[in-house]
């Protein structure tokens, strides 16, 4: 994956991040190749096409700019209205805010009545009627039931058209965004990637293809199926932000940090320049993705000093273009990663959340549910136990909210906030010298985390549930169990540092010299040269080097 100029220097300087300049936003229009013709004047077919591209790489406001100055140049394009309605869907993600529904309505709604011309193609009134399915009664149907009824009308249309390639990819994209991410089989997940996969020998270049494939595999059982696109994506529409990004997606699952570090470099950069170019003085919600994906593969190699730069620049954000799942997550967990990986308990005891920014974190309970888990783990582990006490009964609460009104979505944020909670009274146990419940909340903790599984917007939680349950076996002298719990976590999340550094410590003290310097090599040759990381001095100390 090439890299700007502009990259090469954010790799040289350990601060990275904190002076970009301004380069254009979709420099090259390199988006992908798509081929959508509609009834639209002919002319305003490419504007049309590439605001296609730019809804396939999920740059959502900017398809919906495009959309909008197709339906200025043409008010009788019924497609650019149906384009106006999809831009506000955005299915992976969240659902549309009240604001959003009531737009997507009204462009559903006109969508509708310009389809009823005479010069309308059938194929393009199934679109506009698959896309009504969801909008119609959003005021009294559940977005769950509203999704799945737009999948299963993007179904049809697929089989009504089987030549269709646009039909076959937004059908495969419904799926996904209906998709349980907790079947371990990933059965839906699977039927998507096959529709895709077939599609992909004629359309090499298409940007759906590659970019929902990727979330088809975004699993530990199938993210090895998904490096392929991975690394063809970044270079099939490398003017979108979320295209440089989403490769990373299949490196994280992987373990592949340096591919992860490239990424996640070239995104921030493309998004920063975007937002220096708009003048707003407010972060992409794509930058503050990559940031948190970039923090997390930093922190993985042993990086810290770069890891703190991308803190440094989290922490100059002072606005986002838009208060969205992907930029409070990023806002709260990266902080949360830097102090909770390098296990500086007093630092992620003290952590607040980041005000100022235009973000309700009363909008967002199982983001602050993140905070909450961070100061809790710090505080139990630094002995503070009032603070601990009050932290976990804050996660308790914040489970109940997210019960009671769950974000719309498969993803089932109460059972993530549950794990969450269980962990942190394990760690307030813990303090508490109560060995049997300590161990016994931390085991169900690391088992509810797996089986709520990881949502898109994250690489992983900020500090795994089952490396806390195998630091605590480790303690407590058992080191046998501590190392099957370690093997387990990087099962799920290949090449972690501190399960790898934890595994060749607990295989050392188990008498299990070649298996720990097997870890030992591994973890050696993950982290950069002269990293200060205590567990990777640890390890290259146990090797000798």
């Amino acid at each position: 994956m090439s890299r700007s100029p502009l990259v090469a220097i954010l790799l040289l300087l350990p601060l990275g991040l904190g002076a970009l300049s301004a380069e254009s936003g979709h420099a090259g229009e390199e988006l992908g190749a798509v081929s959508f013709p509609v009834s639209c004047r002919p002319e305003l077919l490419p504007a049309f096409e590439r605001a296609v591209a730019l809804q396939h790489s999920f740059e959502f406001a900017a398809a919906r700019q495009g959309f909008e100055r197709v339906a200025a140049d043409d008010p009788a394009c019924a497609m650019a209205q149906w384009g106006i309605a999809m831009s506000l869907y955005h299915p992976l993600w969240a659902a549309p805010t009240a604001d959003e529904l009531q737009q997507g309505l009204r462009a559903s709604e006109r969508a509708t009545a310009l389809g009823a011309a005479a010069g309308v193609s059938a194929r393009e009134r199934g679109f506009i009627a698959a896309m009504a399915s969801f909008w119609n009664d959003a005021a009294t149907a559940d977005h769950k039931t509203r999704s799945a009824r737009y999948r299963d009308a993007m179904g049809e249309l697929s089989r009504r058209f089987p030549d269709d390639p646009e039909a076959a990819i937004f059908y495969a994209l419904a799926i996904l965004g209906t998709a349980s991410p907790t079947d371990p089989e990933h059965l839906q997940q699977k039927q998507a990637a096959g529709i895709l996969g077939a599609w992909l020998a004629r359309l090499p270049n298409h940007p759906g293809i590659t970019h929902y494939s990727i979330h088809a595999f975004d699993s530990p059982e199938l993210a090895y199926l998904g490096l392929d696109a991975a690394r063809r994506y970044a270079r099939i529409a490398p003017a979108s932000g979320h295209a440089l990004h989403m490769p990373s997606h299949i490196f994280v699952r992987l373990g592949l940090w340096p591919e992860a570090i490239a990424s996640n470099l070239d995104a921030a950069a493309a998004e920063h320049a975007i937002a220096a170019r708009a003048g707003s003085g407010r972060a992409t919600i794509e930058e503050v993705h990559a940031l948190d994906y970039l923090e997390y593969a930093y922190l993985q190699v042993g990086d810290d000093e770069r890891a703190r730069g991308v803190l440094q620049r989290t922490a100059e954000v002072k606005g986002v273009t838009e208060p969205s799942i992907q930029a409070a997550y990023g806002l709260v967990a990266i902080p949360a990663r830097f102090a909770l990986e390098r296990r500086q308990w007093a630092e992620a005891a003290a952590l607040v959340l980041p005000a100022k920014l235009g973000v309700d974190w009363e909008a967002f309970p199982h983001i602050a549910a993140i905070h909450a888990y961070a100061q809790a783990v710090g505080a139990a582990r630094t002995g503070d136990l009032p603070a601990a006490e009050a932290a976990v009964a804050r996660l308790g609460e914040l489970q109940k909210r997210l019960v009671q009104v769950p974000p719309p979505g498969p993803y089932v944020w109460s059972t993530n906030v549950e794990a969450l909670r269980l962990t942190a009274a394990g760690c307030l146990a813990q303090a508490q010298g109560d060995a049997a419940a300590a161990l016994a909340l931390l085991r169900a903790g690391a088992e509810l985390a797996d089986k709520a599984g990881k949502h898109p917007v994250t690489p992983s939680t900020v500090l795994p549930q089952r490396e806390l349950l195998a630091d605590y076996l480790l303690e407590l002298g058992r080191p046998g169990e501590a190392l099957r719990e370690y093997e387990a976590s990087l099962a799920s999340a290949p090449n972690r540092l501190h399960a790898l550094a934890g595994a060749a410590r607990a295989a050392d003290l188990g008498g299990e010299a070649a298996r720990a310097r097997t870890f030992a090599n591994l973890l050696s040759a993950l982290a950069i040269p002269g990293s200060g990381r205590p567990e990777v001095v640890a390890v290259r100390s146990l090797l000798g080097d």
